[in-house]
């Protein structure tokens, strides 16, 4: 019987619950974070606020550190960090030299309790999010997952959410910030250790290090139910431009609790182990064959029969031969020799994980975050060991019907020998793989935070030098120098522009000799020798120039045609109906505007801009900036001088509409 090891388990008085375990084989120590909460609680319309608030965690640096992301501060210390978001779990691991342990410990703290979530670093990540999408249908391994479980569970099911464009670009900093206070509190955590330390003297200094974590929340509430009738029946996605077919055929399983299970895993194992039925069958024909019984923690798992028909010609044939070993399996008793087969393999494994000491702190410590019984490892592997033919057998009747569960493949139809309507008749339905198109949406906001974006913004009108005075600014002569970073060139260039109210603007660059012309609408770009219509990515760029000119953009709470937001205590999201947003963070103590985040249009599709403010000096009764340190894509691209700025001198418009 595998023995349990000698974990110390405490509660601390701030309601953290502590795990530690000895092991002084190595100068190491590993240690693992859970906290109660996944992805099965992000709101229907912003699917990927876990995720997000996961990875700006990691990768966002702290308020008293900003700019030094947790990740880093650890590679720093010689030691690996690594998070993940689950549906049901929000996990964090780190692994490291004893010496250091003090050092990982604070910044782990640090991180656990003051994340900054600092909007550059959310819009990169948001941009890594939208970048997935836009590839998920490359690896037809990962839509056969993907879909498999969306038509078992159901596209609305939180065990089968599928992330959007519209989901990503809705949440906001605001949205990161309500998801960490409701579920980053001592009560909600589980901190693991285990290495080469003394258990007391480590318990002392975890309660020194988080002592001062005393905020609290309501309980957390159970994860949703996955409840799902099952899509009995044969489900196609056409990808015409894949050599093989790829299948998966099963149904909704149970979970780790289930009486069943340990006899569901025998069973699984019979069909599709090195040795198994299946495998046996099929070899030569299928490659990466896998049958698993995969249960879920507190929520229905799934059983699968997955893997790649090499040569999809013989599609229908490998689909037939499944289902007749899936209805065999029902009919008879397994042998005595397959049953002793996978039951070695299986108590084997169950041995081998818990001969391992690195690995067995962390398994022990996802069953108290799901409540599992404290000798849930030896019955598991007592249950193992009672299975018998008659119980294969009589899980194989009760729980599988190869008529009622789910047929999916993904491949080209017209390499098939044969339709697969032909098998039984039925209709196959067909999986629909188009990406919804990118929108640009405006954040969801209620009349509270309508209310606090206008007064940032009547704060913000105070410290440039007062509404009346920025109501009044008719037109604007602009010199900016520009100094690109090295890494794109490292080039100079000069530009004059002219901009008249409401929206009209001129800009001649030096750089070329190259000027354009826009009302907002239409436009022409030329030189000393040719001219032309201003159009496409062009024309977009200048559309963006125009809405974000800083004189009216802080007037946008005047403006009938524009929305305002507050995302937080500091920013201010700001539409229009022609899709144009623009994100203005405002320094807490001046009132005036810090930066500036948008996506802007290129030759290569939009990037993520960040416009960083400084140098603000008067011009004309009103506070400018003269410095603008602006990023792409979280990576730096440019400085802006402000050479000139005069304000309100007259200009017309024929003098913005004379070509070179």
């Amino acid at each position: 019987m595998i023995a349990a090891p000698a974990i110390q388990s405490v509660t601390l008085d701030n309601g953290i619950r502590l795990l530690l375990l000895e092991n002084h084989e190595l100068p190491m120590i590993n240690g693992t974070v859970l906290v109660r909460t996944g992805s099965a609680f992000d709101p229907p319309e912003k699917i990927g606020v876990a995720a997000i608030t996961g990875l700006t965690l990691l990768e966002g640096g702290t308020t008293s550190r900003p700019g030094e992301d947790l990740t880093r501060r650890f590679q720093d210390l010689g030691a690996e960090l690594d998070g993940s978001v689950r549906e049901d779990i929000v996990s964090i691991s780190f692994s490291g030299l004893k010496e250091n342990i003090d050092a990982l410990l604070d910044a782990l703290k640090d991180g656990l309790t003051a994340p900054e979530f600092p909007q550059d670093r959310i819009d990169l990540v948001k941009t890594r999010l939208r970048n997935s999408i836009a590839h998920r249908n490359d690896d037809p391994g990962a839509i056969l997952r993907r879909e498999f479980g969306i038509t078992i569970f159901g596209k609305n099911s939180p065990y089968s959410a599928r992330m959007e464009y519209a989901n990503v670009d809705r949440i906001n900093r605001g949205d990161l910030v309500t998801f960490y206070r409701r579920y980053f509190f001592p009560k909600n955590v589980i901190i693991s250790l285990e290495g080469d330390f003394d258990s007391a003297k480590m318990k002392s200094r975890i309660e020194a290090v988080f002592d001062d974590w005393k905020n609290d929340q309501p309980a957390v509430p159970a994860f949703p139910t996955a409840e799902s009738a099952g899509a009995p029946g044969k489900y196609l996605a056409v990808k015409k431009d894949v050599i093989h077919s790829f299948f998966a055929i099963g149904q909704a399983s149970g979970d780790y609790l289930d009486k069943d299970y340990p006899a569901l895993q025998i069973m699984a194992d019979i069909l599709g182990g090195p040795h198994g039925r299946i495998d046996q069958r099929l070899r030569g024909s299928v490659d990466g064959l896998s049958v698993t019984w995969a249960p879920g923690f507190g929520h229905p798992g799934l059983f699968t029969v997955a893997g790649t028909i090499a040569n999809p010609f013989a599609t229908p044939q490998v689909l037939q031969a499944v289902y007749a070993e899936l209805n065999k399996i029902r009919s008879e008793q397994v042998s005595e020799q397959e049953l002793k087969t996978a039951k070695d393999a299986a108590l084997n494994s169950l041995v081998f994980t818990f001969d391992n000491p690195w690995s067995i702190l962390p398994r022990l410590t996802e069953y108290q975050y799901f409540n599992f019984p404290a000798d849930y490892t030896q019955q598991y592997q007592k249950a193992l060991e009672s299975v018998s033919r008659a119980d294969v057998l009589r899980v194989a009747k009760d729980r599988l019907d190869p008529a009622r569960m789910t047929t999916m493949v993904i491949g080209n139809p017209t390499a098939f020998e044969r339709p697969l309507d032909s098998l039984d008749g039925t209709a196959v339905g067909l999986i629909d793989l188009a990406i919804p198109a990118p929108k640009p949406e405006a954040t969801l906001g209620d009349v509270t935070s309508q209310r606090r974006a206008k007064q940032l913004l009547a704060r913000a009108q105070q410290a440039m030098g007062g509404t009346d005075k920025l109501a009044a600014v008719t037109d604007y002569v602009q010199e900016t120098a520009y100094q690109f970073d090295a890494s794109v060139g490292g080039a100079q260039s000069n530009m004059t522009e002219r901009w008249i109210a409401p929206g009209y603007v001129r800009q001649d660059n030096s750089s070329g000799k190259v000027s354009v012309y826009s009302d907002g609408k239409t436009g022409w770009v030329a030189n000393t020798r040719n001219s032309g219509q201003l159009n496409g990515v062009q024309l977009k760029q200048v559309q963006g120039d125009l809405f974000r000119v800083i004189f009216t953009l802080l007037l946008s709470d005047r403006t009938p045609t524009r929305k305002v937001n507050a995302l937080d205590d500091e920013t201010v999201e700001i539409s229009d109906g022609a899709g144009q947003i623009a994100k203005v963070v405002f320094d807490s103590s001046t009132g005036l505007p810090k930066n500036m985040l948008y996506d802007a249009a290129t030759a290569n599709g939009t990037v993520p801009v960040l416009e960083t403010y400084s140098d603000f000096r008067d011009v004309s009764g009103l506070k400018f900036p003269f410095k603008i340190a602006i990023a792409l894509s979280g990576k730096k691209f440019q400085d802006l001088t402000i050479k000139s700025l005069q304000i309100n001198t007259g200009l017309k418009i024929q003098d913005l509409q004379k070509r070179p």
